[in-house]
């Protein structure tokens, strides 16, 4: 599907025009949206608008590229990512900027494109001559996906609370399928939020921007949010190492605990097993045998055996 936005030179908004009912020359700019083209729709960047082949390429053949910015004569081509807020999967977005004309091409249907088209209409109306244009379209764009990553990670340190709050009493093995999992996800969006960040920074230091203070401000403002969100990412993934740390010394703690137990256990019936063995073999000249008392003399040394070596082990603190 192929939405078209329209402004004149009156600033008269017209939406919702063929592309080739659209008259470039007299049009001050204009906005093409390609949500979920088909291959007939495809072609037309090519065909109608005549992007350069390796972007086109780029739109139409690669899935999920880097976040970046390519020139091309009088055409600028960025790849952007959006966030998948279910799965936190990366979504890609391409916006093709000239002079006069927009085209925003994503294979996904994203609220992000139509919220800053919407922004755009409402900036037109309100004569508002300094935040239009195709760069203060394509400043929408990036605006609003930023935006869009802040719930997905204020959820996953919302999770890290609860997982402090309430670690002590869940199992370890739950408590690290949970910390690894939210790693996973940190991770994911660090592989978009990372990208996007050095591509603000290429945009706010290129030469077009240093010509242009105000919009220059304006994209420096994402920078700013990118920022943000990538000191937030890499806190998190500080406090899910600290706890997966935490989590593996207090379980190795634990399994020395139970291999403690078990060898002060075993220590004190070896003697006693020793014991039972020597009178357990069936020589017929062994004097303890014929001895009246000898089963409860041994039984008694046994368990007076015993009984020292526990009084022993705790002077030594092995039951601490």
């Amino acid at each position: 599907m192929i939405r078209t936005l329209s402004i004149s030179l009156d600033n008269e908004i017209t939406e919702g025009s063929s592309l080739q009912e659209l008259d470039r020359d007299s049009a001050k700019w204009i906005w093409a949206d390609f949500c979920q083209p088909t291959e007939d729709e495809c072609a037309l960047l090519s065909s109608y608008f005549h992007f350069h082949p390796l972007a086109i390429e780029d739109c139409v053949l690669h899935n999920l590229q880097r976040p970046k910015l390519d020139v091309y004569e009088d055409v600028r081509f960025y790849v952007l990512h959006a966030i998948d807020p279910d799965r936190l999967k990366a979504r890609e977005v391409n916006l093709f900027v000239g002079e006069k004309l927009i085209v925003s091409f994503h294979k996904n249907k994203l609220e992000e494109v139509d919220q800053a088209i919407q922004q755009m209409v409402s900036l037109v109306r309100s004569g508002q001559e300094v935040q239009q244009g195709p760069m203060a379209a394509a400043h929408a764009v990036m605006d609003h996906l930023v935006d869009s990553y802040f719930p997905s990670l204020y959820a996953i340190e919302d999770e890290l609370a609860d997982i402090e709050s309430i670690g002590s009493g869940e199992p370890v093995e739950t408590l690290m399928n949970q910390v690894f999992d939210l790693r996973g996800r940190l991770l994911k969006l660090r592989r978009s939020v990372v990208p996007m960040r050095d591509l603000l920074y290429r945009i706010v230091n290129s030469q077009h921007m240093q010509e242009n203070g105000l919009l220059r401000a304006y994209f420096a403002d994402i920078h700013d949010h990118l920022l943000k969100l990538s000191d937030m990412i890499e806190a998190d993934r500080e406090m899910t190492a600290d706890l997966r740390d935490s989590y593996i010394s207090l379980n190795s703690n634990r399994m020395n605990g139970i291999m403690k137990t078990l060898t002060v256990i075993t220590t004190i019936f070896m003697p006693l097993t020793l014991i039972a063995g020597i009178y357990g073999m069936n020589f017929e000249r062994m004097p303890e045998l014929h001895w009246a008392y000898g089963y409860f003399t041994v039984l008694l040394f046994m368990a007076g055996l015993s009984l020292w070596m526990v009084l022993w082990f705790n002077r030594r603190g092995w039951f601490k």
